[in-house]
């Protein structure tokens, strides 16, 4: 089956060199493409000399649309693999992600990281996603918020467009499941760099509790109306 990672990148100048080499040591990925989403920093470039494919778009957008772009540019893939471009060396666990996929018992799996080595936000984000995606389909998740998901190419075939912004985890796990898909959560030994309890962090989680908050609201609560 041929697979097509998409790494959604936003100034990950640090880290998105060390996270194409060990994505490009995976035996199962036939293709890399990662779409910048208007970086200020040398993320392209990088990306570029790594020798994968690069759609740079000139102004941020968001996440959801950075996956959409991916998702149409992997023309033949019959599974898609969703990375962050901070993962550095720890990409290589993407592996563990596939291997349901391919063996055909997940039709999504979904990265379930450790636990993070540095405090960050008060889980408030965390506890909300979690909260909604059980109201909504009944399953309990302990990384609602996790980007890292493989799939077949027939789920986004189903849904159609990602969620625009921060929200588009949340959206993807509620509307796959709903849509009849089998969803799995995988332990793996990834990590990202790490924001902490900072005023940057904090503005990211905000941010973050606000797309979540509109993406549930509008599959509990206004569809509920209708």
């Amino acid at each position: 089956m041929k697979t097509a990672i998409i790494v959604p990148a936003y100034n990950e100048e640090a880290r998105i060199g060390a996270t194409l080499e060990a994505l490009k040591k995976l035996p199962e990925v036939d293709e890399i493409i990662v779409v910048d989403d208007g970086s200020e920093d040398r993320t392209v470039s990088i990306a570029q000399e790594a020798g994968v494919k690069v759609i740079a778009r000139e102004e941020n957008q968001g996440k959801g649309q950075a996956l959409n772009l991916g998702i149409t540019a992997a023309r033949g893939a019959e599974v898609l693999l969703f990375l962050d471009a901070d993962l550095g060396a720890s990409a290589q666990e993407a592996a563990k992600l596939l291997r349901p996929i391919l063996e055909g018992w997940a039709d999504m799996t979904i990265a379930r990281f450790p636990p993070a080595k540095k405090k960050g936000g008060f889980g408030l984000v965390k506890k909300l996603a979690r909260w909604g995606i059980q109201q909504a389909t009944g399953l309990r998740m302990e990384s609602p918020l996790s980007g890292q998901r493989a799939m077949r190419r027939e789920v986004v075939d189903a849904l159609g467009n990602l969620a625009e912004g921060f929200g588009v985890e949340v959206a993807l796990s509620i509307d796959a499941f709903k849509a009849g898909f089998r969803l799995k959560e995988v332990p793996v030994n990834m990590s990202h760099a790490e924001t902490g309890r900072t005023w940057a962090g904090f503005c990211h989680r905000g941010q973050q509790f606000i797309a979540v908050l509109e993406v549930l609201l509008t599959r509990l609560v206004f569809k509920q109306k209708g």
